[in-house]
């Protein structure tokens, strides 16, 4: 079993930023695919961004693109999803997904991912 720790949520203004990391205390991390999802009340969770387990390939929901990055510090066997620009329709909980899968192609449904972090919660004010 792979617990991931997550971190770096909070209340915001509009426009403001925010960094998520997600972390896995004693795994490696650095071949897996993984994601952030986010999940606002009353909506359903929602794929906003992913990298490929090879860490080359990104993609992100078009609502955060150019606003949002996903990267990993492989030394660190962390992951971050750098929010810029926020918004508040940005407002959710976010969570950190991890895959058993290598390679280069991202996934965005949630079934590719066994391992999730706990949660954390991004408010942005207007």
């Amino acid at each position: 079993q792979v617990q991931l720790v997550e971190s770096g949520g909070g209340l915001v203004q509009a426009g403001g930023s925010l960094r998520l990391s997600c972390t896995a205390p004693g795994r490696t991390l650095s071949r897996n695919a993984m994601a952030w999802f986010r999940q606002a009340p009353g909506k359903e969770r929602e794929f906003v961004a992913g990298s490929s387990g090879s860490g080359f390939t990104t993609a992100y929901v078009d609502s955060v693109k150019g606003r949002f990055t996903i990267s990993r510090d492989n030394a660190k066997n962390t992951f971050y999803l750098k929010m810029n620009s926020l918004k508040p329709e940005d407002t959710a909980v976010y969570y950190c997904a991890l895959s058993e899968i290598f390679g280069s192609n991202i996934y965005r449904d949630s079934n590719w991912y066994p391992y999730w972090g706990q949660g954390t919660q991004v408010t942005v004010s207007s």
